[in-house]
Parts: structure tokens; C-alpha cells; sequence
């Protein structure tokens, strides 16, 4: 009887003649991925043995189809001609009955396992030894790719295994190069931790994805000091669904692989149906979200590698970092916060910070200043976000925008990874991870908390017009991103940025919640600022919910228990949540009606006295509700998007023509003013209305927020959307800060009288016995003053008053506590240094004629 033998072909080889497998009754029969690979095979073999033999490809196109063939060598197609074949959890004897037509005979499973420890046995032999390294055992792969970056032609080529297949190596020169190290041996690997973790067999990684129906492990072991991906060897292992993977997660184990200096990402195939929300492409190297490292361009704005690939990568080797004995975290009530909104890069990457250059822009940068901020007298510090971003996604085509670097960094691209090019000097992932601590400890060791701007309504992967695909779009679109099967399975787009994380599907849930416990642990971050964090509570269909799983989540979570939680309460689909957002009594909010209403009171507004006094006095309207307080209410009047507070008093309009965009961008409702045209006066006067700003911002009951640059009055020239411009735009000019020192003192001292009088800082709302409003106008929409006092129950009460009219305005000072008097501390019509004098000026009278656009603060002693 003539047989045929099944050969699950591994790696192309020269087949030796001597393999026991040769017979002159047996027809030995390749399974190959594909009918490229079969032809190659085909080419490779020598005789004896090629003749006669077989090759069966195990892809498209349907089963039984001649692919084309020779008079004596059809190749024959059969797809998932093995898919019994579990080994090696099923021997292949197990299935011997399972056959296969191939020239009008019989092809049955062997145990395969008998031939390739025959063929390892007879190659050792004839080597002279011991098991040669190119005879590696493989389990629970179904494919393996080799691709050497920058070698042309079949350079890379795939080939079918299994557990207990035999790893051979071509010798052919002309098909593709041959690799000098061996190649890994692998398991099927755990579902469990997502992402890439040591484990006794060896490093194993772990990919959710539903809807896929092929993962490829792609890796890249780097050569220290090399960091150019294309320029080293990838090996692609191509898992097997029915050993590598458990329920919806795809996992691998990789023996022996380096502990650190490894690039990993991967491939992945699916559904092609569009209107199913599908987006798969497996042309695409792609991101794990668990990745706790990202590796690309080294160098920050680096235009000569714009088009920069993103892999993971980790490293073992690393010892843990030392937070030092003494360490603790400030734990800093947030009642008594003033938060400093900054920009990483832009604090010092402008040459006037005297830096280094190797430390311009990067989280050393920021320990260097950090003397800075004590004192200035904030004591947290709100990062624009610090998770791994692609600067340069804006240069990657054609369009008006590719003139711009991204420099805020809101378009994420991995949810664990710190920014690796804000390490010093190039330094890479695993040094701006480290980096990111030091800043961290010493921020803290100052007394000052860390809250992170975090962005998980959307990611970088922008829209289905112009997708930029690194990471979840690839992965699982369907899952990750909110679809309207309604529309095509368009993109919903409730970010403004072309997609929406689907935050309330239980698995992307999940993904968020582990990102931030990971800051919390790892990195030891205080709290986290929530960017349109209003799109975090739609349902999967892109509805509104009341009480959205997410944000119940993150209130009720342990890990994040003593950490600050912001939310931006709207998203760019219109739900506004100001005073309304869901909270579990934990929430915090930035307080979008403070600003709005704080802005039109001070440029002098009618009928604004009311909302202006109900907004510093903690808007109990909006949060006095349940358990909330009045820090729940984050009250700013500046912050990162928007004018900065020298443009809010010097512009009425946006100028934002830089950003290509035609004007378009930017907010058109800043409710400036330019204080009339430009003469000293005027000039004057736009500096007393920054004065009265920060005034109003530090004596208003809630938790303030700065903006970077405003303590010297930093300008971007009336542009409100300055994202996009690595320059002085956006960078902190620390020789406008030495020039405006008196401006600078200024908003210190008034940061510093916050801090120390409790009167401001309440940590209830405040009640009839705590304030005493001088007024009984509220009715006259004309008037655009307002007085009052706030009781100290040891005597030390302040009487605030502010005249938003273009007069002067006769107050009446009323009667000081028992045993005191009144002491002049703010006046902002005064020349500095009696504009702001902390001790205070005696001899105020009952009668003070407070100065247009102007403020005071009285201070009562003994």
C-alpha cells in the first residue's frame, strides 16, 4: 500500500537524505501556510527525497482547489487539514482516521513527535554532538516568521507547526538570510496578567481580542545602543487558536528571551466587515495596551524620523526604584490645594531655563525648577499628560496642520507607558520611566502632589477618513471604540478628535482602571485630571447614562482611594455636566461656570454681581448636594486651552491663523477684554485686571487652578489653542519671569495669604454666621460691586471688595472685631510693592475709595 506522511513544515530546509522518513512506499507531504511558501519548499528540496512529494497549503483559497502544479507534484490546497490536531494534548495517532484525498490516496496523520526526536536524534549524530541550536522544539505555535529589516526579496517567509515540530533553517543564501542566534522555544503560555510578564517557563505574553481570528507575536531583540527597529531582525510567532488562547485572550510563553532590550507588538486579522465596526490589518505591527513601555523616536520633534514605529518593550533586569526611607506622600488635603497647570516640555525646554540642553524638556527639567514652584507657593502640580503620545502625528501627511508639533500631548497612544521622550538626552522608555519617578519624589519630598491629566475618551488613532492605526484599532475596533451600526459602523466621535473609547464596555473598563491603579502604584501619583471626562460616562451606544459603571469605579476603587478625581465635566457632543456630574460624593469638577462667570464680573458685565458672588463663595448652587464640598468645585479662570491670562485682558478675539486651520479652531467665547487701545494707561490697566483675577481666584471658597506662565504674564499672542507649536508659544520664557518680577511677587503672596488663612479654604460651605455681604442692591443689574466679610472665629476676619465699574466706588468700611483694626493688605490700583504688603498697611479709615477695576483686601488684627 502506498502511504503518504504529513509534514508540518517548520522553518525551509535543506532535507537530509538519511531522515528516516524516506521510503520508497511513502509520498511525504508538506502542510504549508501558503502556496508562496509551498513553492519555496518545493525549490529547497533536493533529491532524493523530493521525489515523490507533496505540498498542501492551509489558507485561502477554498479547500481542494490545484493551485497550480507540475506533472508530478500537484499542489494541493486544504485548508485547516489539521484542525483536530491539539498536540500536545492530543497526539496525532488520536486522529489517524481523520484523512485527506491526495492523488487518489490515503494522506494519514503520524505522531509526529517519533519523527522529529528520530530527526533531531539522526542531525545530532551526524553534527558530531549534542543537540545543535538550530533544533529548537516549539509548542503551541502555528507559525513562525522570520524578517531581517532591510534584506530584500523573500526575506521573510512563514511555516506551518506545532508543538514538537523541529525548528530547520534554510541554507539557501538566495531566498533569505539565515539567522545567527537560535531561534526561542515556546509554550502555549497564560491568559493572565494582560500584557507581557515573567513566568517560571519564561516571558509570556497575553493580547485581548474578541473578534480576531489571528494573533502574530512579532519580536525585535535590540542590540544595545541600537534603537532603529528596521535595522534588526523580527521573528513573528503566529499563535494558535486552539492552544493559545483561553475565552478571548491570546497568550504565548517565550522561552529564554532576553530580560530587557526586546521590542514586541502584534498582528492581527479578523472580520473585514466594515459595517460590523471591524477595522482589521494585519499589515499593521500593533501596540499591546498593556504594553508598560513604549519605544519610538528617541529625540523629542525629531523630523528625520517623523515616521517612527511604536512597539513595546520592557525590561527585567531593572531593580526597583528607591523611593528612599524617609519618603511619604504629602497627602495634602484637598481643601487646602492650589493646583499648577504645566506642560511638562514647555516648563523648561526654552533655552532661557539655563538648563543643560540634555535636560531641556524632559522630567529632570522639571526637578531643576522645582524651587520655583515652592516659591510660588502652589502645592500640586496638574501635568498635561505624560502617557507615551506621537508628537509628530501631525506630519505624517499632507494637510494644513503638518507644519505643527503636538505638544499637549492629548492624543494617547498607550495608557501605561510615561512619555519616553521626556527622558533626559534621548535616554528612552526605561529611563523616562525612571526619570518620571525622580520628578515625582522630589516633587513630593518639596511638599508638592502630582496630579496627572489623563485622556481616556479617545485615543491618537484619530478617524475612518484619515485613521492613524498604532494600537486598538487593529487589535479589536469593535470592543475599544463606540460604533453606530446605525451609520455604516461609522465612528461615534464625542471627543472632537475623529473616535471615542468605549469606557463603559467591561473589558475597556477594566483596561482604565488597571492603567490607573498602575500610576497610583508604580509611579506613586496623587491624583488625576479627567480630559472630557464627560464622554467616560456614555453607554457602548454612545448614550448618556446616569450612573455610568466607569466612573462608579474609579470613586468606589481601594487602590485609588487617597487620590485626587477631577472630571472636565462636558465632551464635544454636548453633555454638560458642570454641577450635575455622577459622583459617588468623591468627584471633583472643574468648575466651567466659575470661569465663565468670574470672567464677565471682572471686564464689568451688568448683571453679573450675583453669579459672581455665588461662584467665590464656593458654588453651593452647583455642589452643595449630598456629601460634595466645596474643593469638589476645581475653580480656574485660566487653564491650557483657551487665552492665557495676559491674552484674556489684552484680546478680544482669537488669533489663531498659525494653527492652518483658518481660524476655525479655538474657542469663540472667551468673554475678553482688551482694556481699548494701546497707551500706558491701558497698559496699566490689563496689569490690575490680571491682579484682580488672581485675587478673586485665591479669596473664592473651592480649590484653584493656575495656569503655567500667568505668575509673569506669559502671552501665546491671542492664540487659544496653541497645541501644535513646539516654541515659545508655549514654553515657559524664564527671562520674562526675572524681567516681571514684580508681577511675579504678586501673584506669590497672594497664593501664600490663601495658604494661610482658613477663612478661604472652608472645608464645608460656608453658613450666615461665616460671611456678611455689604449689599443690599442684588436686585440692580447696573452695579458691578461687591463687599464682604469673612468671619475668622478668633478674630482675624478679611473684607474683600471689588469694583468691576470704569469709577471710583465710596466703600464703607464696616466696624473691625473687638480689640482689632483693619490692615490694608491688597490694594491692585497701588504701584507694587504696596500693591500686595503681607503684613499689612495701618490706617485705614472708615470711607475707601476703591480705585475702577480695581481690588482690596483688608485684614483685621489686633
Amino acid at each position: 500500500m502506498h502511504h503518504h506522511l504529513l509534514w508540518h513544515c517548520p522553518m525551509p530546509t535543506t532535507i537530509h537524505a538519511n531522515h528516516h522518513y524516506q521510503s520508497q512506499s511513502v509520498t511525504t507531504i508538506f502542510l504549508c501556510p501558503s502556496a508562496l511558501d509551498a513553492s519555496i519548499y518545493y525549490r529547497l528540496c533536493p533529491s532524493p527525497l523530493a521525489r515523490p512529494l507533496t505540498f498542501i497549503c492551509n489558507y485561502h483559497p477554498p479547500p481542494t482547489t490545484t493551485l497550480f502544479s507540475s506533472t508530478s507534484h500537484p499542489f494541493i490546497l486544504c485548508r485547516q487539514l489539521n484542525a483536530q490536531n491539539r498536540w500536545p494534548d492530543v497526539e496525532m495517532e488520536a486522529v489517524a482516521a481523520k484523512s485527506v484525498k491526495v492523488d487518489g490516496a490515503a494522506a494519514k496523520y503520524v505522531n509526529m513527535e517519533a519523527v522529529v526526536a528520530s530527526s533531531i536524534e539522526e542531525r545530532s549524530k551526524s553534527d558530531g554532538g549534542g543537540e545543535s541550536s538550530q533544533h529548537r522544539v516549539f509548542g503551541g505555535v502555528s507559525s513562525v516568521r522570520h524578517r531581517i529589516g532591510g534584506s530584500q526579496g523573500m526575506s521573510s517567509l512563514v511555516c506551518a507547526g506545532r508543538a514538537g515540530e523541529q525548528n530547520l533553517v534554510v541554507e539557501e543564501e538566495e531566498v533569505f538570510q539565515t539567522l545567527e542566534s537560535p531561534l526561542p522555544r515556546v509554550f502555549p503560555g497564560q491568559a493572565h496578567p494582560l500584557g507581557v510578564s515573567e513566568v517560571e517557563t519564561g516571558t509570556n505574553f497575553a493580547l485581548f481580542s474578541q473578534n480576531a481570528t489571528a494573533v502574530t507575536l512579532c519580536l525585535v531583540l535590540q542590540e544595545r545602543g541600537i534603537h532603529n527597529k528596521s535595522e534588526q531582525e523580527m521573528i513573528e510567532l503566529s499563535l494558535d487558536p486552539q492552544v493559545n488562547k483561553t475565552g478571548d485572550i491570546w497568550h504565548i510563553c517565550v522561552e529564554d528571551l532576553p530580560r530587557s532590550n526586546v521590542c514586541y507588538g502584534y498582528r492581527v486579522n479578523g472580520p473585514q466587515d466594515w459595517h460590523q465596526g471591524h477595522r482589521f490589518d494585519n499589515g499593521n505591527i500593533l501596540i499591546d495596551p498593556y504594553a508598560k513601555l513604549v519605544e519610538g523616536r528617541r529625540v523629542f520633534g525629531d523630523a528625520s524620523n517623523k515616521m517612527s514605529k511604536f512597539m513595546g518593550t520592557y525590561d527585567f533586569d531593572f531593580l526597583p526604584f528607591d523611593w528612599g526611607e524617609n519618603y511619604k506622600l504629602p497627602n495634602i488635603p484637598e481643601n487646602d490645594l492650589v493646583i499648577y497647570e504645566m506642560n511638562v516640555r514647555a516648563f523648561t525646554a526654552d533655552e532661557t531655563s539655563g538648563l543643560d540642553p540634555k535636560i531641556r524638556g524632559s522630567y529632570l527639567g522639571v526637578i531643576e525648577k522645582i524651587p520655583h514652584l515652592v516659591e510660588l507657593g502652589v502645592n500640586a502640580v496638574e501635568l498635561l499628560p505624560v502617557f507615551e503620545f506621537d508628537e509628530m502625528e501631525l506630519q505624517r501627511r499632507p494637510n494644513p496642520r503638518d507644519h505643527m508639533i503636538n505638544t499637549w500631548g492629548y492624543s494617547t497612544i498607550n495608557f501605561f507607558a510615561p512619555m519616553s521622550r521626556y527622558a533626559s538626552n534621548g535616554g528612552g522608555p526605561l529611563n523616562a520611566s525612571q526619570e518620571f519617578k525622580k520628578m515625582v519624589k522630589a516633587l513630593h519630598d518639596a511638599g508638592i502632589e502630582v496630579i496627572l491629566d489623563v485622556v481616556y475618551n479617545h485615543t491618537n488613532e484619530a478617524d475612518d477618513e484619515n485613521p492613524y492605526t498604532t494600537s486598538f484599532r487593529g487589535i479589536d475596533n469593535k470592543v475599544y471604540y463606540m460604533v453606530d451600526f446605525q451609520n455604516n459602523g461609522q465612528l461615534l466621535n464625542f471627543s472632537g478628535c475623529g473616535n471615542t473609547l468605549n469606557c463603559n464596555h467591561p473589558v475597556v473598563m477594566e483596561l482604565i482602571l488597571d492603567s490607573l491603579r498602575h500610576w497610583v502604584v508604580e509611579y506613586h501619583v496623587d491624583g488625576f485630571r479627567f480630559d472630557l471626562a464627560s464622554a467616560l460616562c456614555r453607554g457602548t451606544d454612545g448614550s448618556p447614562l446616569s450612573a455610568p459603571p466607569l466612573i462608579r469605579a474609579i470613586a468606589k476603587d481601594k487602590v485609588l482611594s487617597r487620590c485626587k478625581i477631577i472630571a472636565e465635566p462636558w465632551d464635544c457632543g454636548g453633555l454638560y455636566l458642570v454641577g450635575k456630574f455622577p459622583n459617588w460624593d468623591r468627584w471633583a469638577e472643574w468648575n466651567g461656570k466659575y470661569r465663565d462667570d468670574v470672567r464677565r464680573f471682572i471686564k464689568g458685565d451688568i448683571a453679573m454681581k450675583g453669579s459672581f458672588a455665588t461662584r467665590i463663595a464656593g458654588s453651593a448652587d452647583l455642589y452643595q448636594v449630598n456629601k460634595r464640598k466645596p474643593y469638589h468645585g476645581i475653580n480656574f479662570v485660566i487653564a491650557h486651552d483657551g487665552f492665557t491670562l495676559y491674552d484674556l485682558v489684552s484680546y478680544n478675539f482669537k488669533h489663531n491663523d498659525a494653527n492652518g486651520e483658518g481660524g476655525n479652531d479655538g474657542c469663540n467665547d472667551n468673554f475678553s477684554w482688551n482694556c481699548g487701545f494701546e497707551d500706558p494707561n491701558i497698559k496699566a490697566l490689563r496689569l490690575r485686571q490680571m491682579k484682580n483675577f488672581h485675587v478673586a481666584l485665591m479669596i473664592s471658597q473651592g480649590t484653584p487652578m493656575m495656569l503655567m506662565g500667568d505668575e509673569y504674564g506669559h502671552t501665546r499672542y491671542g492664540n487659544n489653542n496653541s497645541y501644535g507649536h513646539d516654541n515659545a508659544l508655549n514654553h515657559f520664557l524664564w527671562d520674562q519671569l526675572e524681567a516681571k518680577n514684580e508681577h511675579f511677587r504678586f501673584f506669590s503672596e497672594t497664593i501664600k495669604f490663601r495658604r494661610s488663612h482658613y477663612v478661604f479654604r472652608r472645608e464645608n460651605f460656608i453658613g450666615k454666621n461665616e460671611v456678611t455681604w455689604h449689599e443690599d442692591n442684588w436686585d440692580n443689574l447696573e452695579s458691578k460691586f461687591l463687599a464682604f466679610t469673612l468671619h475668622d472665629e478668633n478674630g482675624g476676619d478679611v473684607y474683600v471688595a471689588f469694583n468691576a465699574h470704569d469709577y471710583f466706588v465710596r466703600a464703607v468700611i464696616p466696624s473691625p472685631p473687638q480689640r482689632s483694626r483693619w490692615f490694608r493688605v491688597v490694594d491692585t490700583n497701588l504701584e507694587s510693592p504696596t500693591d500686595f504688603v503681607s503684613e499689612g498697611v495701618s490706617g485705614v479709615e472708615d470711607i475707601y475709595h476703591i480705585a475702577p477695576h480695581s481690588c482690596i483686601i483688608l485684614q483685621a488684627k489686633p
